[in-house]
């Protein structure tokens, strides 16, 4: 019964029985082909028979193994292999397809490559998880059939894996890399001149060219007999907290993601540029109530805190109380932080209703509000209306947009930073306004 589980008959057979068939149709008119037809017909069972001992004559035959890491990065392509061995005396052909995870919704994972004898292939394909949670990887299953080609023998090799999509660690250590290389401004973010001198002095060192005149230290000048700057340094220890709204105008999908899942890529990549800069760096989540809270920090585990934490955000798709976050703020922060807040709006009429709680806000703490434009409404206003029906979307299309920058010019005349970004340049725009942010000391 498992031989005949794992037998599969080729497209040749086929081919090679229609042709034969034909053959005996002929006979008929022909008597004379009645016996190359029965000639042909044995020929193609011993011919059967030699396949199936070829390809089944082993119990070893094919081995498949599946290599991925144990956490895969949300939103970015992550590499899978798998490593074929060939234990038959003689080449095989493949076909090799892997169960993946059914959150990918894709049926196309197969392969084929002719593996010599004693030989190991290597498949490689990459998948890009939109969701964050735990993602089951089945069986891999291999078609082996000979040179023959007639009968195919499957191999169903248990390599069954449970693999956990974290948050964006993969875009995080692209910016780690391009910071360490100096290359950042790669990646899209600017080198902003400092106005004026950091608040914090580091020491004092001996002038060099092209040091600033005005930090010339005179006392220290007078003793040595040579000059002395002073050395500023940023400040540090500055809180620098993402406020991440969960509710449901979060769950728009952008690229298959979802914007709640954009927000906490970035701020996991943010939080680790902050405690790079030595600053602390916390997260706070809320929807219809605050029910997330991971205190400012820069203790070597943080990161790992952060990671976890977002890992396990979840939503309700309810609307965001933001009376509500005001008084947590309130009573949890005292001292002046960098509050980043990630969110949406899609009418100046909706921001209207929570601007009185931004700007309380604003008067304790730096503020900067966070929001996306909508890239589908682009496409839409890019292109030439055909009907009126046409004309009637590309007119709404316009106006959902003027929408998106009369919120930027709001927030700005109140006073309140504002990000308007599309969500593939969402953690490239938080970490220049931040660098911004730190030049000109306002936090």
């Amino acid at each position: 019964m498992i031989f005949f589980k794992a037998l599969y008959l080729n497209n040749r057979i086929i081919i090679a029985s229609g042709i034969i068939i034909f053959i005996f149709l002929l006979a008929y008119i022909f008597p004379g082909l009645f016996i190359l037809g029965q000639i042909a017909f044995i020929v193609l069972c011993l011919t059967i028979v030699y396949d199936i001992y070829l390809i089944f004559g082993t119990d070893r035959g094919v081995k498949a193994t599946r290599l991925c890491a144990n956490r895969f990065s949300n939103g970015d392509e992550n590499k899978v292999q798998i490593i074929l061995e060939n234990s038959y005396p003689f080449q095989i052909h493949t076909v090799t397809i892997d169960e993946i995870p059914h959150q990918f919704q894709r049926r196309n994972v197969n392969f084929s490559a002719n593996i010599s004898r004693g030989a190991t292939k290597v498949l490689e394909y990459n998948l890009r998880p939109v969701k964050r949670g735990i993602y089951q990887f089945g069986l891999v299953r291999v078609f082996v059939n000979t040179g023959i080609g007639l009968v195919r023998r499957r191999f169903s090799c248990d390599v069954e894996k449970s693999v956990e999509v974290y948050p964006s660690f993969l875009q995080l250590q692209k910016y780690e890399l391009m910071a360490i290389s100096n290359n950042l401004s790669e990646l899209g973010i600017k080198k902003i001149r400092k106005i004026g001198h950091n608040l914090e002095f580091e020491h004092i060192k001996d002038y060099v060219q092209g040091d600033d005149f005005r930090t010339i230290n005179w006392k220290a000048t007078a003793r040595k007999n040579e000059l002395m700057v002073n050395l500023y340094q940023d400040e540090k220890s500055q809180n620098v907290y993402s406020l991440i709204d969960k509710g449901r105008l979060m769950q728009m999908p952008f690229d298959g993601m979802s914007l709640l899942d954009y927000a906490i890529n970035s701020s996991l990549v943010l939080s680790n540029v902050a405690i790079k800069k030595d600053d602390k760096a916390g997260i706070m989540t809320f929807e219809k109530a605050f029910d997330g809270h991971l205190p400012a920090s820069k203790r070597k585990n943080q990161m790992h805190l952060i990671l976890n934490f977002l890992y396990n955000q979840t939503t309700t798709f309810g609307d965001s109380d933001y009376s509500n976050l005001y008084v947590q703020l309130r009573n949890r922060l005292r001292k002046r932080s960098l509050l980043l807040l990630y969110t949406n709006f899609e009418s100046v009429h909706s921001l209207d209703r929570q601007l009185p709680y931004f700007q309380k806000l604003d008067q304790f703490h730096l503020l900067v509000v966070i929001f996306f434009e909508n890239t589908e409404l682009e496409e839409l206003i890019s292109t030439k209306p055909e009907d009126t029906l046409g004309i009637y979307q590309k007119v709404v299309a316009e106006k959902f947009a003027f929408e998106k920058v009369q919120i930027v010019k709001t927030l700005r005349r109140y006073g309140i930073q504002a990000i308007l970004t599309k969500p593939k340049n969402l953690s490239v725009s938080v970490i220049n306004k931040y660098i911004e942010l730190k030049a000109r000391q306002l936090i």
